[in-house]
């Protein structure tokens, strides 16, 4: 298949998904401020921009952890190299039991 014909999703839209309840919000804050005393407003906006933080923390906490362990990383690159060296190894799961009956029956 050639590159052109990718079926990853383009950034444009990412961040305009991203974007979209940031902008809602603030709408929803414009429209509604004016009908709120002002302690309620205060303590309305810090605890949703306090959630807004901790919303994003899993966000940030992939993205830094994609960087560091990442294919393209040196951890990465590591990690596909060992796995191709341990894929010749074979399996760790050895009988003796069958390997005793095929020389029985004469087959090794």
């Amino acid at each position: 298949m050639s590159p052109l014909h990718t079926a990853s999703t383009p950034a444009w839209i990412e961040t305009s998904a991203l974007t979209a309840p940031a902008l809602l919000g603030t709408a929803a804050g414009l429209l509604l401020g004016d009908l709120m005393h002002r302690g309620a407003r205060r303590g309305v906006g810090i605890s949703l921009g306090a959630l807004g933080v901790v919303l994003l923390l899993p966000l940030v906490v992939g993205g830094v952890a994609s960087l560091v362990t990442g294919p393209k990383s040196k951890v990465g690159v590591r990690r596909r190299i060992q796995g191709i060296r341990d894929a010749g190894l074979g399996t760790t799961d050895y009988d003796d039991g069958v390997d005793a009956e095929l020389r029985a029956q004469g087959l090794i």
